[in-house]
């Protein structure tokens, strides 16, 4: 990486493009995903941007009511840029960020990276019984 790497909170320096080609192209849990249903969830969510300038490489998602709970959502670091220490960039401004700090329970959903997320205190669900889903997995087919 010649140009130093930023991590944002700033919506306005989203590139929705990228982050939508990504997630609807490349990713193994949104393929399909249309752009109007990620702009819904980008303006209801924290979003992180991982830039080098001007471009974002990377991106995070939180659902949170910034109190008690915290889902870690759609997380990527685009292809060429990984292997260069932007996942763990972009997770340790994620843990430091004020409005998730004191959380009772911050989860997330990974089958790509569990080593990555252990690294900041992420384990495996203590009572799997506990937790239900509602997966409509064709809903990107039909809208």
């Amino acid at each position: 990486m010649n140009k130093p790497l930023e991590i944002s909170t700033d919506p306005a320096r989203l590139d929705l493009p990228v982050i939508h080609r990504f997630l609807s192209e490349q990713s193994t849990w949104a393929l399909g995903m249309p752009m109007a249903t990620l702009q819904r969830a980008v303006q209801g969510s924290l979003c992180f941007g991982a830039y080098l300038g001007d471009a974002q490489i990377g991106f995070a998602r939180i659902v949170t009511d910034g109190a008690t709970f915290a889902y870690l959502c759609d997380v990527f670091v685009l292809p060429e840029h990984r292997g260069q220490g932007v996942s763990k960039r972009l997770m340790a401004a994620v843990m430091a960020h004020p409005r998730l700090q004191g959380l009772r329970r911050f989860v997330l959903v990974t089958s790509t990276a569990p080593q990555l997320y252990a690294q900041y205190g992420f384990t495996p669900v203590a009572k799997p019984q506990t937790f239900m889903e509602r997966l409509d997995p064709d809903v990107y087919i039909r809208c």
